[in-house]
């Protein structure tokens, strides 16, 4: 049995470091105006590129890019441009879901020497092994399979698809939408999921209605309960629990979803799933996934759900009375930098004094617990200097966290997290 390229999203430079950081293989992000994140809400750009797969390289991982939007002919124009880019950077592979695009850019490949593979997205909808040996037989080196597929369908791709490269989610939100192709937004807010821009509609509060024909100016409302009720509003998939089952499949890679999601998220969906995949292929009768998911129960979610992975979804797969996460933690911050006596801590959420953090560190599944004793801003205003809280703020809400704070665990601290990205805490609220 193989073990495959844990693969995480970097919506930006940070949370691409992030990812690295705490285990990824490879990352994916995307190219500004040409992917699924639109170009005005893109947090990486041009001239982060080639810095960002520079950085990815330099580690011995991997990076690929998107170019999975269906483009309409008058945005061909910018494609030369972008696939010069491309052609200059060498990006590990670029993911396309357009066929036009995908035709495109193989005569580019053809005609300028471009060595970058290409792979198929998720928006393409593979859902069988002819699909897939279509796409191989186009020139694709990976296709990434639709998330509506079982398990025992995935299993049957991969044994007719032997020689190709196959990529799944395993955990993420779930689109209301076949393969994530949804117009909702576009049409009730006039931003199209499928250009970036979604305004995720299938979250909204909704109020159901019904008017029977002979009595028109009677309106009856079906609601379950007086807070109306969210009926698009899938769960989010997790696949820790079934882990064991997606490793026997034999596929090549495994992607997490959430480019717009936080450090945090990134940083400890990575860790949680690097550990847990090492664990398993180190003593496959002894692996236990509770931990791990125990560990991603502290992100932001809306439940879990194994999705289509075991069986058609549920009820039980879909969030009907609100939207709000089910973790009891919120993101703190991240450590920005290291001073002689402790480091730079940059508040990302509210934190008060005598609050408990969590610290991640990226070896192992190492925490180390700190109560803020004191608050000591970087810029301490001269009429607060020590405040008992702290909120974040464009001009910058850095604390000073120092070694001896961790007491006993000063040594541990210094050991695990000079290199730490992200910390967490508790909801207080």
């Amino acid at each position: 049995m193989k073990k495959p390229e844990l693969l995480l999203p970097a919506g930006s430079t940070e949370r691409l470091r992030c990812a690295l950081l705490y285990g990824a293989d490879a990352v994916y992000a995307g190219l500004p105006g040409f992917s699924l994140r639109s170009s005005e809400n893109a947090e990486i750009d041009f001239t982060d590129i080639k810095d960002n797969v520079k950085y990815v390289h330099d580690r011995g991982k991997k990076i690929y890019l998107t170019l999975n939007l269906f483009a309409k002919d008058r945005e061909f124009k910018n494609l030369p441009r972008i696939l010069d880019i491309v052609r200059e950077t060498e990006p590990d592979g670029l993911l396309i879901a357009d066929p036009g695009v995908f035709y495109y850019v193989s005569e580019y490949k053809r005609k300028n020497r471009l060595s970058t593979p290409l792979f198929i997205s998720t928006q393409a909808n593979v859902c069988s092994s002819h699909a897939v040996k279509f796409w191989q037989n186009m020139g694709a080196e990976l296709c990434v399979l639709a998330r509506e597929l079982s398990s025992e369908d995935i299993k049957i791709i991969r044994e007719e698809c032997p020689d190709m490269k196959l990529e799944i989610f395993i955990h993420g939100a779930m689109c209301i939408s076949y393969s994530g192709r949804c117009l909702m937004s576009a049409f009730m807010a006039g931003r199209s999921a499928n250009r970036g821009k979604c305004a995720h509609s299938c979250r909204w509060h909704y109020t159901a209605t019904m008017v029977e024909d002979k009595r028109p100016d009677e309106t009856y409302i079906m609601e379950e309960d007086e807070h109306g009720s969210y009926i698009m509003n899938s769960k989010d998939m997790n696949l820790m629990l079934c882990l064991s089952k997606v490793l026997s499949l034999g596929l090549d890679s495994l992607k997490i979803e959430g480019r717009n999601k936080s450090e945090y998220y990134v940083s400890t969906a990575a860790r949680a799933y690097r550990n847990a995949i090492d664990d398993y292929f180190s003593n496959p009768d002894g692996f236990d996934p509770s931990p791990y998911a125990a560990e991603l129960d502290t992100l932001h979610n809306r439940g879990y759900t194994d999705g289509f992975f075991n069986h058609a979804p549920n009820g039980n797969s879909q969030k009907y009375e609100h939207t709000q996460s089910t973790s009891a933690w919120l993101y703190a911050g991240y450590v920005k930098e290291t001073i002689t006596d402790g480091f730079v801590f940059a508040v990302k959420n509210k934190i008060f004094k005598n609050d408990e953090i969590v610290f991640l560190s990226p070896n192992g599944m190492v925490n180390i617990t700190l109560k803020i004793d004191e608050i000591r801003p970087v810029k301490p205003h001269k009429n607060n200097p020590m405040p008992t809280e702290i909120s974040p703020s464009p001009q910058g809400s850095d604390i000073i966290i120092r070694f001896s704070d961790f007491g006993e665990m000063a040594e541990t601290a210094k050991k695990h997290v000079a290199t730490l990205m992200v910390a967490r805490k508790k909801n207080n609220l």
